[in-house]
């Protein structure tokens, strides 16, 4: 039997793994998280005047908080990746969305689309990633996966579509 603090730890570990629920998607877990983290950081940047440094700084922040979770439920569930887990999209996101900070929503647009699209497609090296242990194998590919995203997002706006 475990202990109350376990069962706390337990708790958290589902609240923040799931980013509050959006896990919890029937369909497409992974896009709900991603479009949560997309909305909070839109409302930072435009409601609160946040920058890139503060977004960036709290992406920092949450990603050993989303190893911890991510590890906690991989672990309880005996799944490597369970879908209920998208606290991994949520940092990853956050880094792609750096490149959409100093536009208009179009290029918030552009930096969920470019994040979902190379989530999804994974180019290498990003797989490779998914195999380092526990929660770093589930969230380190989507960090590199949300870096190679703020990249086009700025190759977008490059090219003028922005």
């Amino acid at each position: 039997m475990k202990k109350p603090a376990e069962r706390a730890f337990d708790g958290t570990a589902w609240l923040l793994a799931s980013f509050f629920g959006c896990g919890l998607m029937p369909i497409a877990p992974g896009t709900a998280g991603s479009l949560a983290a997309l909305a909070v950081a839109y409302g930072l940047s435009r409601g609160c005047g946040w920058r890139g440094w503060e977004l960036g700084l709290m992406t920092v922040a949450l990603v050993p908080l989303a190893v911890w979770s991510a590890s906690r439920i991989s672990a309880s569930t005996g799944d490597d990746d369970p879908s209920i887990v998208v606290i991994d999209e949520v940092v990853g996101q956050w880094l792609a969305a750096l490149g959409a900070l100093p536009k208009g929503w179009v290029a918030w647009l552009w930096a969920w689309l470019w994040f979902r699209i190379v989530d999804v497609i994974k180019p290498p090296p990003i797989r490779r990633l998914e195999a380092m242990p526990g929660g770093w194998g589930i969230v380190a590919d989507d960090l590199l996966a949300g870096a190679y995203a703020g990249g086009l997002v700025w190759l977008t706006g490059y090219l003028g579509w922005i």
